[in-house]
């Protein structure tokens, strides 16, 4: 059996295959990257980071873990919370208060630091975060009245307005009718005869019949 197939079969037990999605919407300022690793190894102790830019120059956070202690690295730039789940080996980075300058492409970086060998995973597609620009919004007030309560006011409002209404109409109406009637009155009133005033006018009135009685005497 040649060395170099057993040397191969070697690298590929202690080989790390590392899993992340292709992109990710940072919904208000938030993401979550998970990264999933698969290692059949002897390692104990991990090192998991994540690290932006086509370079990886820099390293947004870290953690480090062997069993049930982890050490966590977060850079001063980013606000960053690792979270390990060894069972599923899974790495879930969640970063918070992004900004659109940080939009860009993100590398999950998973390393065996003991025993030896020191193993990293190869260079991955990498994962871009891409951070929209924050629109202002006014701030919607939720009402706690019900919505059929709402609805039951508002029609008995319109019910009263037109109740008003209807009746400013009626008064209104009336009020000019007795004007009119009242107007026709005052055109009935006597006038003087034309010509020269005369002080002792006095309104026509029937002549008087005076008659004569007679006793009568047998």
């Amino acid at each position: 059996f040649p060395l170099s197939l057993l040397f191969s079969a070697l690298q590929r037990k202690n080989k790390i295959l590392v899993e992340q999605p292709p992109r990710i919407m940072a919904a208000n300022e938030n993401a979550t990257l998970a990264c999933k690793y698969a290692y059949n190894g002897t390692g104990n102790e991990f090192r998991a980071s994540l690290n932006k830019g086509t370079d990886r120059a820099v390293e947004v956070c870290s953690v480090s873990w062997n069993g049930s202690f982890h050490n966590h690295h977060t850079n001063k730039d980013f606000n960053c919370l690792v979270a390990v789940d060894s069972h599923k080996k899974e790495v879930n980075f969640s970063l918070w208060k992004l900004n659109t300058d940080q939009t860009d492409i993100y590398f999950c970086k998973i390393e065996v630091m003991f025993p030896p060998p020191y193993i990293s995973n190869d260079k991955s597609n990498g994962t871009v975060i891409h951070v929209k620009e924050k629109l202002f919004q006014l701030p919607v007030f939720q009402s706690a009245t019900p919505f059929w309560a709402v609805v039951v006011t508002l029609g008995f409002l319109a019910f009263y307005s037109v109740l008003i209404t209807a009746a400013f109409v009626i008064c209104w109406w009336k009020n000019k009718k007795n004007r009119i009637l009242t107007s026709d009155y005052m055109n009935m009133t006597p006038r003087h005869p034309p010509g020269p005033k005369n002080k002792h006018y006095q309104p026509y009135a029937p002549t008087r019949i005076h008659t004569e009685y007679r006793s009568w005497e047998p």
